[in-house]
């Protein structure tokens, strides 16, 4: 265990190293990706709406839920369903994966998919556990597969362009970042019977077994066995930006505090925050279910020249003092698209190039929040060393 994630730390710190470049022929011009989705719920089958936009061809669909698969068919009639996803990835003529399934089912459907010779575009949280991330970054660097992680951030043009100025030095020494994402939206778990058929034990898969509840199903990402709650889904995102902007690794600490304020019935908390410590500044990662202001996610750099706020509008900037200097210096109005980072990874099947959210970079991103979920579970500080120790 100590061995993985040494290895993990040591690989997620060196991924500012250029793109790979792993050969294999181009496709010609006329060629279309053909792909399958494993996983189609509501993520699964926009990601597939998208990809097919873009010019692919979804030839297979695999779900858990009979009425998932029905839903993703009427997007991609032509495609063949499977309940067994090992038996889409046997279906011949299929270039790539979606991998869109609960967290805890990410890393065998991975691996499933690395052995089958396919390229994947593997829904974030990359892992479940900072184990698992370290297996899933070994198990990618064994093969030629490309594998694009689903941080659209990494490919949005407003967000690059942020990073850009961060690095240009006009916000100067950053002493503290503030991510936060509240949304109104909490409410008991819906317990009743589901509509149609689910196969629970190929739902469960690597998790223990649990006697079947809808909504433990329905809402798979407020239960520990199947996720790392918001703090990984949301808190990947926003902590991967965080860690770009400010070019350093996962974090040294964490601490972490939170509630099921109002989402009853759910193990993971609706209201949290995070506390991380990294080289010269600190960051809080915060989430609140239970409230609207500023609806949606936000990022604040507070640096002693400036500050920049990023969010799903674009990014503002200010210079200090800000009581003198209310007016942004700078700012661009530009939406996050998830279609920039489809077609990057389109791009990347056909070139071989390494894409803009490799693994290393999938697991760097969710480092932080699974060692926040360790702290909150063990109600203290827990330290992440260089060398991967957990303490």
């Amino acid at each position: 265990m100590e061995q993985d994630r040494r290895r993990f730390i040591q690989q997620s710190l060196a991924l500012a190293t250029g793109p790979m470049f792993v050969p294999r022929p181009a496709w010609g011009a006329n060629d279309r990706l053909s792909y399958g989705v494993i996983g189609t719920g509501g993520r699964g089958r926009f990601l597939s709406r998208n990809f097919q936009k873009l010019g692919a061809q979804c030839a297979a669909v695999s779900d858990v839920y009979e009425p998932n698969l029905e839903k993703a068919q009427a997007d991609a009639p032509e495609a063949k369903s499977y309940s067994d996803y090992h038996e889409l990835l046997r279906q011949s003529g299929i270039d790539a994966v979606v991998i869109a399934t609960p967290d805890h089912q990410h890393y065998p459907c991975l691996l499933a998919a690395l052995d089958a010779g396919k390229d994947v575009y593997l829904e974030k949280p990359m892992s479940h556990s900072l184990e698992e991330s370290a297996k899933i970054v070994e198990a990618v660097r064994r093969t030629k597969q490309i594998v694009q992680v689903g941080m659209q951030r990494r490919s949005a043009e407003p967000v690059i362009k942020g990073k850009q100025l961060v690095d240009s030095g006009i916000l100067g020494k950053i002493t503290m970042v503030k991510p936060q994402w509240n949304w109104n939206v909490a409410k008991e778990l819906d317990n009743s019977p589901l509509a149609g058929k689910l196969d629970w034990q190929r739902f469960l898969g690597p998790a223990r077994d649990h006697v079947m509840e809808p909504m433990r199903f329905r809402y798979w990402r407020y239960f520990w066995d199947y996720s790392g709650g918001n703090m990984t889904d949301q808190g990947t995102h926003l902590m991967d930006v965080v860690q770009w902007f400010t070019n350093v690794g996962p974090p040294r600490s964490a601490i972490s505090y939170g509630q099921v304020a109002k989402m009853i019935g759910s193990e993971t908390p609706d209201v949290f925050c995070a506390v991380f410590e990294y080289p010269g500044f600190m960051a809080t990662w915060t989430l609140n279910y239970a409230n609207s202001y500023e609806n949606g996610w936000s990022i604040q750099f507070q640096g002693d020249k400036g500050t920049m706020i990023i969010d799903e509008a674009g990014f503002r900037i200010w210079t200090e003092p800000w009581k003198d200097n209310r007016e942004p210096v700078q700012r661009l109005d530009a939406a996050v698209p998830i279609e920039s980072h489809i077609q990057n990874f389109l791009d990347c099947v056909k070139s071989r190039q390494e894409p803009n959210a490799p693994v290393e970079v999938g697991a760097s991103a969710v480092a932080g929040p699974h060692l926040a979920n360790l702290a909150f579970h063990e109600h203290r500080q827990v330290y992440l060393s260089a060398d991967g120790k957990i303490s």
